[in-house]
């Protein structure tokens, strides 16, 4: 599955991707409000996240590494959208791009990987949070397709102040046919 353009390769990320990983997100949650992590990560208490992102199923780990330095250039993930079973087929995804590689469509190269990746999947749809005011952000997501939902106002504080989160959503037309109700049972 890795995808490579000119100098920047797409693939599964691996444990020994860890301590790059930690360190771009870490940069996220010192210098900015997009993620509402407020402590930064060691790789060893970052480990369980890594791990818990697979190379096939619905929750996947894509890393985006230059050629020729192999230094990684960012991340996307598809992870589970709530704990109880009938979510399931819902991921919440997200992308993270090292400052340097901003602006540069590893973003883009990131969501394409991610979204081919899950289309032998059993999802049926994918949601995305967004700390406002982020324009960068909502425009890779309605690029890829994404509609907006709603405002969750004020729902975060961090650096001394409330932020919003804009809810978007894409469906991923699961191709995976859907198993009838249980005889008996009402849909």
């Amino acid at each position: 599955m890795p995808q490579t353009t000119t100098d920047t390769e797409v693939r599964a990320g691996v444990e020994a991707d860890i301590g790059p990983l930690t360190d771009l997100y870490n940069h996220y949650i010192r210098e900015t409000a997009i993620t509402f992590d407020t402590v930064a990560l060691t790789p060893e208490n970052r480990l369980p996240w890594l791990r818990s992102h697979r190379e096939d199923g619905p929750h996947r780990l894509l890393v985006a590494q230059d050629v020729p330095s192999a230094r990684i250039l960012g991340y996307a993930t598809s992870s589970p959208f709530r704990p109880k079973a009938a979510y399931s087929t819902s991921v919440e995804v997200s992308v993270y791009c090292a400052a340097e590689a901003v602006g540069r469509g590893v973003g883009t190269l990131l969501y394409r990987s991610l979204f081919e990746a899950l289309e032998g999947e059993d999802v049926h749809r994918a949601y995305a949070g967004i700390t406002q005011p982020n324009e960068a952000s909502e425009r890779l997501h309605k690029r890829f397709g994404f509609q907006y939902l709603g405002t969750y106002g004020e729902v975060g504080r961090k650096f001394g102040r409330y932020w919003d989160v804009d809810w978007y959503e894409k469906n991923l037309d699961s191709p995976t046919p859907v198993a009838p109700p249980p005889p008996g049972t009402r849909p």
